[in-house]
């Protein structure tokens, strides 16, 4: 499993639902990425460095199939269950005020995060991610299906170490516009062919994936009162700038920026723009009379 050094230190933390890998780098105000299936912290190893500069960037590996470190048999990796555990790291580290940012399914989790548990989370940043009736895409539906059961996963993902496959639509291929630099495409998906519990893990979470989780996050974000950024991709195939409007019109402090030339990894299409969009935001988003606008 690859790993960017731009993350920093590899640490580990003891959770109740496991152990959980992640990486730290730079001191102040702390930022969490959250990353989405089928990727790990690395998929933001090109902002992480330009944010560390004034803050303290905390990149988490979640149990979504890209992980190196199992968590308990036992543990709950439903939707609900994963929200529940963001908030326990969270508390685990002792972090308040946390600006949490995040993609793809990852979006979609801290959505019900911060619905749920909002007490730590004092800023939101959402790229390009799963919202209302859109969690998976209805792409991926199919393959969603076959993956819930362990080893059809582990026989999709050897499939997938045939790299021209990974710019399918149904893989890499809508995702990022550009090539995913090797050593972390296959660090992605080294973890989930070459251990069982990886699998296990992910087709928990997978068997779990429903609209009703984000609809019902969706009916709740009217109370997050803290300043949001949506830093959306103009042409994303899978999330439509359209909910990202919806969710501006949600949210009381919002923010949308669209990010030109990208997919749905911004970080990965555009980590320049995100950086620079995601720096202003931490600038002068936390001032008490933000007004929401929308550019791009």
């Amino acid at each position: 499993m690859s790993t960017s050094p731009a993350l920093g230190e590899t640490k580990e933390v003891r959770l109740p639902q496991g152990t959980l890998r992640y990486r730290e780098r730079g001191s102040g105000r702390a930022i969490v990425f959250i990353h989405g299936l089928l990727v790990n912290g690395d998929l933001w190893r090109k902002v992480v460095p330009a944010i560390a500069a004034n803050h303290r960037c905390i990149v988490p590996d979640l149990p979504l199939g890209s992980h190196g470190l199992a968590l308990e048999p036992d543990a709950d990796l439903t939707v609900p269950g994963l929200a529940r555990l963001i908030a326990d790291f969270l508390e685990a580290l002792d972090l308040e005020d946390v600006v949490l940012v995040a993609n793809d399914t990852g979006g979609a989790l801290s959505q019900i995060t911060i619905t749920e548990y909002p007490e730590r989370v004092g800023a939101l940043v959402l790229t390009s991610c799963d919202a209302f009736d859109n969690f998976l895409p209805a792409l991926f539906a199919p393959l969603l299906a076959m993956a819930r059961v362990p080893s059809l996963l582990g026989l999709i993902a050897r499939a997938l170490q045939f790299r021209p496959l990974r710019r399918l639509p149904l893989a890499f291929g809508w995702l990022a516009k550009r090539p995913i630099d090797q050593p972390f495409e296959d660090g992605y998906l080294r973890p989930i062919v070459d251990d069982l519990d990886v699998r296990r893990d992910c087709a928990k979470v997978m068997r779990s994936i429903h609209p009703r989780f984000t609809l019902r996050a969706a009916e709740k974000l009217g109370n997050f009162t803290a300043p949001v950024l949506l830093a959306w991709a103009r042409e994303d195939r899978f999330f439509p700038v359209a909910h990202a409007e919806r969710l501006a019109a949600l949210f009381p402090n919002a923010t949308l920026e669209l990010i030109d030339d990208s997919y749905t990894f911004v970080s990965e299409d555009q980590p320049e723009r995100l950086a620079e969009v995601m720096l202003r935001f931490l600038d002068h988003g936390r001032a008490a009379n933000a007004t929401p606008r929308a550019t791009g």
